[in-house]
């Protein structure tokens, strides 16, 4: 019997982006019924395939009701019908579209449907508005779209001034840590820690039982909390541009799954700010499992975007279910 009796007999693809990992199901032409039960099954870590969610790839003029996108967008061919590992349909901007676009053009050109030269860009379109993703080489860029300082209400300091604005009490941490407030794709906090020691501490305590993160003030919904550990810059040898350096961490996710373009984005976005004039534009992210390079300003590959992460898409196998 198989696991999901709606998806028998077709071929899903494993990948891996920045933390995210990913089923995607090439149907061009929507021909499957995709169910809430077959996602939930496939992407089961127990007695599925193991995923953050599923991505059916699909033509834009094979959905119904995609008429105003298609105007709105002409140039986005292909659409990233995202299903998180609970079965919902992943709607809505504030949810981590980024990394899933970077799959997907990985896929259409692994598979041939879409063959991405280097520096070939692609535009996909996804329940939260259209994204850009540039192929550099062997690895992957996408606009993670703007990021803007977070209206917070009663804030415990004026971010303009002190450069942070809530409190956070972190399981691991002694005392309480000063944060910033972001909005990039959802509510981001981001928190810069002294040294790396205490990165580890806070990972070890969120995992902990009963590991629980206090915000002062509240944010009125889950926030993504990030963690960075400045380490420097260094000058690239290829372009002699200097390159900020730093650990990044997400230690909890708002949101869709924990990590993801959109949280390493605002992290580099959160340097970037408290460096203030002068700040570098570019950073390298060391974070779990790799690196991942972040833009922070006027965006060379996308028109408008205020942050773009390029790092590797792995592809790490594919399974027919019976």
């Amino acid at each position: 019997m198989t696991i999901a009796p709606g998806l028998s007999g077709r071929a899903l693809i494993k990948g891996h982006a920045a933390g995210t990992d990913l089923l995607l199901l090439i149907d061009p032409e929507q021909e499957v019924a995709v169910t809430a039960a077959d996602v939930v099954a496939v992407c089961d870590r127990r007695a599925g395939l193991g995923a953050d969610g599923l991505v059916r790839v699909v033509r834009i003029n094979a959905l119904s009701g995609a008429e105003a996108f298609r105007a709105a967008v002409p140039e986005a061919e292909w659409f990233l019908d995202y299903y998180l590992a609970d079965g919902t349909p992943a709607v809505g901007p504030h949810l981590p579209f980024g990394d899933a676009c970077r799959m997907l053009a990985a896929v259409l050109d692994s598979e041939g449907l879409v063959p991405l030269d280097d520096g070939a860009a692609i535009t996909i379109g996804t329940r939260g508005g259209a994204r850009t993703v540039t192929r550099l080489g062997g690895q992957w860029a996408v606009d993670a779209g703007p990021a803007h300082p977070a209206a917070v209400a009663d804030p415990a300091a004026v971010p303009d001034d002190e450069g942070w604005d809530t409190v956070v009490r972190i399981p691991g941490l002694d005392g309480e840590r000063a944060a910033l407030s972001l909005d990039l794709c959802g509510r981001h906090v981001v928190v810069a820690l002294g040294e790396e020691a205490e990165l580890d501490a806070a990972g070890a305590g969120a995992t902990a039982a009963g590991g629980q993160v206090d915000y002062d003030p509240e944010p009125d919904a889950a926030p993504s909390l990030e963690l960075v550990v400045p380490m420097g810059e260094r000058t690239d040898p290829g372009t002699g541009d200097r390159v900020g350096l730093a650990r990044v961490r997400v230690l909890t996710s708002g949101a869709g799954p924990a990590g993801g373009a959109e949280a390493y984005c605002a992290a580099a976005a959160a340097l970037h700010e408290w460096t203030g004039e002068g700040a570098l534009t570019d950073y390298l992210l060391e974070i779990p499992g790799g690196e991942v390079g972040v833009h922070v300003g006027a965006a060379p590959l996308v028109d408008d975007a205020m942050a773009v992460l390029t790092g590797p898409v792995d592809l790490v196998g594919r399974i027919t279910l019976v």
